[in-house]
């Protein structure tokens, strides 16, 4: 698999303003409704500049309008899903945190959320240090410098199941906060912590693989099984996978690292079998017209993005329609039962524990303690 996407790639893509609707000229068929609309990120970001590339390639198979809305929040996005003002969401994790009742989504007004995932394009993630930093394994992270970001639960949540490996956690190193995601990989090309976590494809890579120091990636090896068993404990949307091109890799050294989906193609639960199937086989045979966007669209390939995990279970529409096909496998049916297991276990626990809050009487302004030791205690 190739990972060498930057911004500036993303940004050759074609990407409407925002708000804006879709029209190319095209056949309608039965199967898509003749409107639709969606959300993702912000006008720029990538999943943005995905989404449009998709709906441009459906507007062209199957005549239907389609507005992609943009929101610069994990709440935004998800609070136009949940309240249907548009039935499909390009989800980064707070589609795992919405199921989970996690952070912003663990108050009394969220709990959590029945969703399901369509199709997810593979990303990767690791943590990234200098060539010069004498860190060679994750358990070398034990009591060194690690970037932790302000108010950015996603990539906090990601090193926390990367160190999960080595039998770490974030009390295990010393803590740097830093302002944001940027900032945490620039203090690593400064040189004031020793590492960060980093998706893939982030600009300033580049600028530490061509600094002095060079750059150095903390490897994740598949055949760890003890090591996964961990992270997956932890995280159960994270798999194996490798970076074969990008700052710090070759198809001659490649570096194992950490997979997971972004964007994840999200809808409700309640959403039909039938559509979900439809929606899910456009997408899939409409692939030839929106692959070359953007180099990252390769990963829509549905051999690649047609399997779990994802952030949520996948729908029953889309599994069908993967069967059909003949892609969907044991391992993914195992994985997808597993995965609504355990949010069957939230969901109860989040219904017992508001009636034992009730019960007490406790006040809203307690709650988000409550719950995190409940889900420790019960989950």
């Amino acid at each position: 698999m190739i990972c060498d996407v930057t911004r500036r790639a993303f940004l050759k893509s074609s990407a409407l303003a925002a708000g804006s609707t879709l029209v190319l000229p095209g056949s309608l068929r039965a199967e898509l409704p003749g409107k639709m609309q969606w959300t993702a990120a912000d006008v720029g970001s990538s999943g943005y500049i995905e989404a449009t590339a998709v709906a441009n390639a459906l507007i062209e198979q199957h005549g239907s309008r389609i507005r992609v809305v943009p929101s610069g929040t994990s709440v935004g996005r998800m609070m136009m899903l949940k309240s249907g003002r548009v039935s499909l969401g390009y989800l980064a994790n707070e589609a795992y945190f919405a199921t989970e009742a996690l952070f912003d989504f663990s108050s009394r007004e969220w709990g959590p959320q029945d969703i399901r995932a369509l199709l997810g394009r593979e990303a990767l993630f690791g943590i990234v240090t200098t060539g010069k930093s004498g860190l060679n394994t994750i358990a070398d992270l034990k009591g060194k410098r690690v970037a932790r970001i302000q108010a950015h639960p996603s990539t906090n949540f990601k090193i926390e199941g990367v160190l999960s490996f080595a039998g770490l956690t974030w009390d295990d190193v010393e803590q740097i906060e830093v302002p944001g995601y940027s900032q945490g990989l620039q203090a690593v090309l400064d040189g004031t912590v020793d590492a960060a976590g980093a998706v893939v494809g982030a600009s300033i890579l580049r600028e530490i693989e061509a600094s002095s120091a060079g750059i150095g990636w903390l490897p994740v090896p598949a055949d760890d099984a003890a090591g996964w068993d961990r992270i997956n404990e932890t995280a159960p949307l994270f798999a194996p996978a490798t970076m074969t091109q990008g700052p710090g890799a070759t198809p001659e050294a490649p570096v194992p690292l950490v997979g997971y989906r972004y964007p994840i193609l999200s809808v409700l639960a309640e959403t039909s079998a039938d559509d979900a199937y439809d929606l899910t086989k456009a997408i899939v045979e409409g692939y030839s017209l929106y692959k070359d966007a953007a180099p990252v669209m390769a990963n829509y390939d549905i051999n690649k993005a047609g399997h779990p995990p994802y952030d949520a279970p996948c729908h029953d529409g889309a599994r069908r329609y993967f069967d059909e096909i003949g892609i969907w496998t044991d391992a993914d049916q195992a994985w997808n039962e597993k995965r609504l297991a355990r949010m069957a276990a939230v969901q109860e626990a989040w219904t017992t524990a508001t009636e034992a809050a009730d019960e007490q009487g406790l006040p809203d302004k307690k709650w988000a303690k409550f719950w995190e030791s409940y889900r420790s205690e019960h989950l």
